[in-house]
């Protein structure tokens, strides 16, 4: 199986399970990067984790998602952040 098929069949399962981001998200990531409708809790090349925008994470992120490396949301119409990879 090709990583592209596998993401997506891992992508289909998290929006069945519906997994959210449960803490209040601010205007902004943790290096000051306005949040819009995608985040990234994530481990950082610096060791510590972040809150960080792609933008952010392609800069300052480890380069891989999953367990103990991190997690993307997207922000819903209903305004909760939905987990889709990681």
């Amino acid at each position: 199986m090709k990583e592209s098929q596998l993401r997506k069949i891992i992508r289909e399962e998290l929006l069945k399970e519906g997994q959210y981001w449960l803490s209040p998200v601010g205007k902004e990531d943790d290096f000051g990067d306005a949040i819009t409708d995608q985040i990234i809790d994530g481990k950082t090349k610096f060791g510590p984790w972040a809150l960080m925008t792609p933008a952010s994470w392609e800069e300052n992120g480890v380069g891989r998602l999953g367990t103990g490396f991190g997690q993307r949301y997207e922000l819903q119409s209903n305004g909760k952040w939905l987990k889709v990879e990681g």
